[in-house]
């Protein structure tokens, strides 16, 4: 087996250990804890970036707990929720909670394209992922084309991922990243700004980014 599926079989298996049932229930205070304290992008910022982007028929894709779905306003929805992630926990975890919807769910990675009908959402989000994604920017960016092809266009695609270099990075978030990098929950140590234009740049022409700590959060038009 070479290298590539071999990386990838260890983060499934540290993903599946990460996100399981037990501790899916203290995610929401320990990934508000982290953005705040570490990340420096307060939950709040997270949550008006859903408010300005998420549309009647929304694609979550990494979808943790839910939490951000659970708690958005957004002026078109959703009314309509399909969930894509790779961990059945997160998965069923998070369809339980938004039961007040109608939630669907598809399991797969995003560095192969989606089993999921083209052009059928309003929008979609890819929060607080990349940086668990398997290699360099430049091969996670599949992850933006296979998400951008399933909404319709004029559609929104947004998101967020903590980043390692071109940005505000103190010394104990650049401590917490190396622990989690080394541990394999993070595969972001060279993950950076220019980076994470560049491959923004190459499918949008409409698109902005805004940093908050070591978190970019981004938005874009999908053509």
């Amino acid at each position: 087996m070479t290298e590539a599926p071999v990386r990838a079989a260890a983060a499934v298996r540290v993903n599946l250990a990460d996100y399981n049932p037990w501790t899916l229930r203290a995610y929401d205070a320990t990934v508000a804890t982290t953005c705040r304290m570490f990340w420096g992008c307060p939950r709040p910022e997270l949550l008006a970036l859903y408010g300005r982007n998420i549309g009647a028929r929304h694609l979550d894709i990494g979808v943790g707990s839910g939490y951000l779905l659970d708690r958005c306003r957004g002026a078109d929805g959703p009314r309509a929720v399909t969930l894509f992630d790779l961990n059945p926990n997160c998965l069923a975890y998070t369809a339980k909670r938004l039961d007040r919807y109608e939630v669907a769910t598809a399991r797969g990675t995003v560095l192969e394209p989606f089993p999921l009908p083209a052009a059928s959402f309003d929008s979609a989000a890819l929060n607080l992922m990349l940086h668990c994604v398997p290699g360099d920017l430049a091969a996670k960016g599949a992850a933006l084309g296979h998400a951008a092809a399933c909404v319709r266009p004029g559609g929104r695609l947004f998101g967020s991922t903590v980043l390692s270099r071109g940005v505000p990075v103190p010394r104990r978030a650049r401590a917490l990243l190396w622990l989690l990098n080394r541990r394999g929950s993070f595969h972001n140590a060279e993950d950076s700004l220019d980076a994470l234009h560049a491959q923004l740049s190459s499918r949008f022409a409409d698109y902005t980014v805004t940093v908050r700590g070591c978190t970019a959060m981004f938005e874009a038009t999908v053509e």
